[in-house]
């Protein structure tokens, strides 16, 4: 490769240097520069995406299926900079490395109100672990160096800003040996392994004087599937995971309680409430009302972020530390159960969650049953599918009712739970993996914010994929019914249908106006030859399922105040009767039926 002639030749080629080879982004002349030197390089791909929030989602999404070590967006200043914010903050909030290449109104004009002139230092701030504007050629090299490297270490998001007049400018490939100038290195720092000898016998104390011990684990556990298998085994453990570290152990495990927390099931639940030792690996999941019971049980944590130790819990020993490697050197320290009592209870906490899963599934609804439909394509996916999902009701099915195992994998935009990263997070992991089979599960609010547009990214791209399968579900009920269920469950009030009820939209018809594949489900019995058919395609595939949008999304504890709200929220609902035949008062009545003084129902 040629020496770089100018600033954003330069960019390119240090980052190349860090492994970063696919960019996700939308032109504009605050950073055309750097789009006129994409073309010449052989060794970068870039993805037109519709809007520059996907292309910061589709960046955090990229390393999270493995894709690339740093993700990276690239888009112009001012309004291209500021929709990327939302994407860029599910990359800090889920701890994922990123580097952001803004445009900027150039240095000359900086200051007098030029057109599309944003305080991007401010701006970008708060999300930042690392903020840099290039002014001048020299600082290229230490400017990219460090950026990359906080966004490693530190597994959060770096901005470079750009000029628009500075990428035009030649190189300093090599700056001076002189005072003011660095000569940095594009070499990763090596990761943090295994804590200290005492530390992990310190643990294993713990551990072992525990008889009814949980594991939670979360996304920090990803890659430790061995490893934590063990683990349990040895300690005769139940096991419970986070929503980013779903499928971390084969969830046909029947010691696998499945997802914790509000979307979470009554097993997972019982098995926190009811140990006396837990151990946390990779995971801050934020609800402490799903942990022990304050002093309840003695706990240890690993986290490869010390910072992050202790902070939803009163945990006794904590472990700085790669999960594999730190649970590998914990494994013959521990004294290995003989006793399969408590091992037995989680295993019976499952099989009934299981049980009542496939009741709900199976219940008969005015339209089709979401969880039927989710239950379906679970039994249905390839061994290597990635899933991308989105926020809202499409989390809740995907927690409950998808079983993950072998190499399939899903993610979701975790902590920030933004609306509008389930076709994002799709795109990019069919880009990580064009071998592999996609599904999007998305629901119809989040589909109609910017899932339509990007199918127009999907028409444009799909032919270069190895695998052509790429299937989104749209669970469309014309209503934003989790927020609708919110409504009901935390405030007592009816939803008002001018704020929640969705225009109709033909999404199946959309995809093969766009040349792709579409089919539009309504019928119960059609369920599973439709999913036979998206799998099978030869081109991307949208499923519109007709779903019912009165079905319950019950907490695997229900508070009796949030049934009484349920409840009360029902008496002035129009759809209450609706409500009521499709089960909700099967979940949460009977709790606010007792309050109450009613009678039980039949």
């Amino acid at each position: 490769m040629s020496a770089p002639r100018n600033v954003a030749q330069h960019v390119l080629d240090r980052l190349a240097q860090w492994g970063v080879h696919r960019f996700y982004g939308y032109p504009g002349d605050g950073i055309g520069g750097f789009f006129t030197a994409l073309p010449e390089r052989d060794d970068a791909e870039f993805v037109q995406v519709r809007h520059e929030e996907t292309a910061a989602f589709a960046a955090c999404a990229d390393v999270k299926y493995g894709g690339s070590p740093i993700g990276c967006c690239a888009v112009t200043g001012g309004p291209g900079a500021i929709h990327a914010l939302n994407g860029l903050y599910d990359a800090k909030l889920d701890h994922q490395p990123v580097v952001a290449l803004l445009g900027h109104t150039a240095q000359t004009a900086q200051g007098g109100g030029y057109y599309q002139e944003v305080d991007l230092g401010a701006l970008f701030s708060d999300v930042a672990g690392y903020l840099a504007e290039v002014k001048d050629p020299s600082q290229v090299r230490h400017v990219v160096d460090r950026a990359c490297r906080t966004a490693l270490a530190d597994r959060t998001v770096s901005v470079i800003i750009l000029p628009s007049d500075v990428l035009e400018q030649a190189a300093v490939p090599d700056p001076p040996d002189a005072h003011g100038y660095y000569h940095t290195s594009a070499v990763p720092s090596s990761a943090i392994t295994t804590p200290p000898e005492a530390a992990l016998d310190a643990a294993a104390d713990v551990l072992n004087a525990g008889e009814k011990v949980a594991i939670l684990a979360g996304a920090g556990a990803l890659g430790a599937s061995t490893e934590l298998t063990e683990i349990a085994n040895a300690l005769g453990a139940g096991m419970a995971t986070a929503l980013l570290g779903k499928g971390v152990v084969d969830e046909r495990s029947p010691w696998n309680t499945g997802a914790i927390g509000l979307l979470g099931t009554t097993a997972s639940y019982h098995l926190m409430r009811e140990c006396d030792t837990l151990l946390i690996v990779g995971s801050t999941m934020p609800y402490t009302e799903y942990y022990p019971a304050p002093g309840e049980a003695r706990a240890v944590q690993i986290d490869v972020d010390g910072s992050r130790c202790g902070i939803r819990y009163d945990t006794e020993v904590n472990l700085t530390g790669d999960a594999a490697p730190t649970l590998a050197a914990l494994l013959p320290r521990l004294r290995e159960r003989t006793d399969h009592t408590w091992r037995a209870r989680v295993e019976r906490w499952t099989a009934a969650w299981d049980g009542y899963s496939v009741q709900r599934a199976h219940a008969h609804t005015s339209a089709l049953n979401p969880e039927l439909v989710v239950r379906e394509l679970s039994d249905r996916l390839p061994d290597d599918a990635l899933l991308a999902v989105d926020c809202g009701t499409a989390t809740s099915w995907y927690a409950r009712d998808v079983t993950l195992h072998g190499r399939q994998y899903g993610s979701l935009s975790g902590t920030l739970l933004s609306m509008g990263g389930g076709m994002p997070y799709a795109i990019a992991a069919k880009n990580a993996h064009p071998d592999r089979p996609v599904v999007a599960i998305i629901g119809d609010g989040a589909m109609q914010m910017n899932g339509v547009n990007e199918l127009i990214t999907v028409q444009r791209y799909w032919e270069t994929w190895a695998d052509p399968r790429f299937v989104v579900l749209v669970l469309s009920n014309d209503d934003l019914s989790f927020v609708s269920w919110e409504t009901r469950g935390l405030l007592g009030e009816a939803p008002d249908p001018q704020s929640q009820s969705l225009p109709a939209v033909p999404y199946a018809d959309w995809a093969r106006l766009l040349g792709l594949a579409g089919e539009t489900l309504t019928d119960r019995a059609a369920i599973g030859a439709t999913w036979d058919r998206a799998l099978a395609a030869d081109r991307p595939f949208v499923v519109d399922a007709k779903v019912d949008k009165d079905i319950p999304l019950v907490p695997p504890h229900v508070t009796i105040q949030q049934a009484l709200n349920t409840a009360r929220s029902q008496l002035h609902d129009g759809d209450a009767l609706s409500i009521i035949a499709n089960g909700v008062k099967e979940t949460v009545g009977a709790k606010a039926r007792s309050v109450l003084g009613l009678a039980p129902k039949e």
